[in-house]
């Protein structure tokens, strides 16, 4: 009874605490994820973004790899969190080597070889220009092998446009650049069509020819009443 007369905000505080401490495998995918594995939502839009940015078609044009090259990586990143990264979220892995330079330093470079071939790809497709510490774009490469051939394009990629959509849009154009002559010499920027004369019948032709005799007899006969 006593408890029901607790607020929320008590019965909280009155919660035992429990301790979680993430395991070392967590440990490896947070620190290459970004530190804690959170990441605000800023930076998870971007990162959205800069994937969707890539054409879908490009991405499934790729014959199916298994090999990667990953690059931009931080300097403490080892071997065992790139391998624990790849092989937990993509697919078994063959082979991880993290390239150092003469120094012994990590140059950000590992070649990472997966076990079913297409996983190269899904892993590019996840994590290419993903952020790490949310501010260091991941790079990824897909290795082909050289000894196979790029399938074919397809079909659809070297059928021409339909003569249909063609004449369609020839006509707009024509249809358009009739309207914009029209627009001008409504504005009295054109020449006036000349009337189109009406044809004439024998009967007015006779008519003409009647009135034309008549009007020549009456000039003649003028001097000569006069005289």
């Amino acid at each position: 009874m006593a408890s029901m007369e607790m607020s929320l905000d008590d019965i909280i505080a009155a919660r035992p605490k429990t301790s979680h401490h993430p395991s070392q495998r967590g440990k490896g995918r947070a620190q290459i994820l970004g530190t804690g594995g959170r990441v605000s939502p800023a930076t998870k839009a971007r990162a959205k973004a800069t994937i969707a940015a890539k054409p879908a078609a490009a991405q499934t044009a790729q014959p199916h790899a298994e090999k990667i090259i990953v690059s931009n990586l931080p300097s403490d990143v080892n071997e065992n969190q790139v391998k624990e990264l790849f092989q937990t979220t993509v697919g078994q892995l063959r082979e991880v080597t993290l390239h150092y330079d003469s120094n012994g330093r990590s140059k950000g470079v590992a070649t990472v070889v997966f076990n079913k071939k297409g996983d190269g790809n899904r892993a590019h497709a996840q994590y290419n220009n993903r952020l790490i510490d949310g501010r260091r774009p991941m790079k990824i490469e897909i290795v082909m092998d050289p000894t196979k051939a790029a399938p074919p394009p397809s079909l659809a990629s070297r059928v021409a446009p339909a003569p249909a959509a063609n004449g369609a849009a020839n006509a707009a154009r024509t249809a358009a650049s009739t309207r914009g002559r029209g627009g001008r010499r409504g504005r009295g920027g054109g020449r006036p069509k000349a009337a189109e004369r009406t044809p004439k019948t024998a009967a007015d032709l006779d008519a003409e020819m009647e009135d034309y005799t008549a009007a020549s007899t009456n000039a003649a006969a003028a001097p000569a009443a006069t005289a």
